[in-house]
């Protein structure tokens, strides 16, 4: 354990034929139960911004919007005493709901109460503009000094009156200034559409189908919140100029790819985002390294992986390259990669079978959620088997011989999509 309280970790197999290219490892990064920011300083301390959707539509039914209330006071309850807080409501506009003025209020049990009381006067009526709400969350942010920032966004309907332009525009004005989580609560709201807000925000994604199971579910997400200790950490990987970086995917507890996401560093290395960390967490990332073959018998640093935040280096792993003629070593395949490599596979063809059966395709939708039961079965990933047998009747699980069921419903099936990047760990 470095004294950052992270430790970095390389699983690989390091043997490769001669002339072999590919260098492949599973990087875990894991984070003591004492983690914290080194220098609390000016701007610790977090914020919290909970956004909700007022549009029309979450009056249909009316327990949706009296759920959507309870559910921020019940965030708001979580929220810790001395860290900052704002409520937004959402239609074709945005307004700060509290406090009215668009700055941050201090929690204190008297700013919570308050602020309860100005989200029971939220009522239903307008339309949806998730780059709006976006936009003035990142404005109250900006005013107000914090390390770590962090959002929930409820809504329960599709972007439809802004451009998906103006969404990605200011979605990129977002990334980097705080991260979100969003939930999408009944069922026609768009699950593309959410996930590439979350993805973009190091967020989460996932559908509350009943109402009924928001409050639960935004206490949690305030409380995982709550917890985090170090801000904008970093994975660093530096190859040398023999070997170019391939990709870059975070693969556990959900796969990410973080390839495009990287920022330069220095020579030959780059920066990629890993969010925020709370104390005991672990991840596990998939690097994928080409490198010039040298001759049987040499060895080569592939690439050096670092845990960065700020200045500091939180801790390092390396990943080799042996060239060896023992076809026993170089074809051994390294079960950690072997898995991650099946579970990125697993969320992708969830993900292209179910667009397939949109678009009517039951040929490709069957084979794609086919082969997506097989890798779910072999990985010993139960959740999303559960989720799969809503959709399809599974004829053979070994084969992954499926047939699309005719009646699906549509809880079942974007409760599939939005969960389908959830991998389960391999053990060590």
């Amino acid at each position: 354990m470095t004294d950052s309280g992270f430790t970095v970790d390389v699983d690989q197999n390091q043997y490769l034929p001669e002339g072999g290219r590919d260098v492949s490892a599973v990087v875990t990064v894991m984070s003591g139960a004492d983690v914290s920011v080194a220098a609390p300083g000016a701007g610790a301390g977090s914020a919290e911004i909970i956004i909700i959707d007022c549009s029309g539509s979450m009056d249909y039914p009316p327990t949706k919007m009296s759920q959507a209330r309870a559910a921020t006071a019940a965030a708001i309850d979580v929220v810790r005493d001395g860290v900052g807080f704002a409520v937004v409501a959402g239609t074709s506009t945005a307004w700060p709901v509290f406090p009215p003025d668009g700055s941050m209020a201090v929690a204190s049990p008297a700013s919570r109460a308050a602020a309860k009381q100005a989200v029971n006067g939220l009522r239903a009526n307008g339309g949806t503009a998730i780059g709006q709400w976006l936009g003035l969350s990142r404005r109250i942010f900006a005013g107000y000094p914090a390390q770590l920032r962090h959002a929930i966004l409820l809504t329960d309907g599709k972007n439809q009156h802004e451009t998906p332009e103006q969404l990605a525009a200011e979605l990129s004005q977002c990334e980097g200034v705080f991260s979100c989580d969003c939930r999408g609560v009944g069922t026609d709201w768009e699950v593309k559409e959410l996930r590439t807000v979350s993805t973009t925000l190091l967020g989460t994604v996932d559908i509350v189908p009943d109402p009924a199971g928001l409050a639960a579910d935004f206490a949690s997400m305030m409380e995982n919140a709550m917890g985090k200790q170090v801000a904008d950490v970093s994975l660093r990987v530096w190859t040398p100029q023999t070997a170019a970086l391939k990709f870059v995917k975070q693969v556990a507890p959900a796969v990410e790819d973080l390839t495009v996401r990287r920022t330069q560093s220095g020579p030959q290395a780059g920066d990629y985002p890993t969010g925020a960390w709370g104390p005991g967490e672990s991840r596990d990332y998939h690097v994928g390294v080409e490198v010039t073959p040298a001759g049987v018998g040499q060895e080569m640093l592939a690439a050096r992986i670092s845990l960065v935040a700020g200045a500091e280096i939180l801790g390092q792993g390396l990943v080799r390259a042996i060239w060896t003629d023992d076809e026993a070593l170089s074809t051994k395949i390294n079960p950690r990669v072997a898995h991650y490599t099946g579970q990125a596979e697993l969320a992708e063809a969830i993900q292209e079978g179910l667009e397939a059966r949109k678009q009517g395709d039951e040929e490709t939708a069957t084979a794609k959620l086919g082969r997506a039961v097989a890798l779910a079965h072999q990985s010993g990933n139960e959740d999303t088997a559960k989720l799969l047998a809503k959709v399809v009747d599974v004829v053979d699980v070994e084969s992954g011989t499926v047939r699309l069921k005719k009646k699906v419903e549509d809880a079942d099936e974007m409760a599939l999509d939005t969960r389908s990047t959830k991998t389960v760990r391999v053990k060590k």
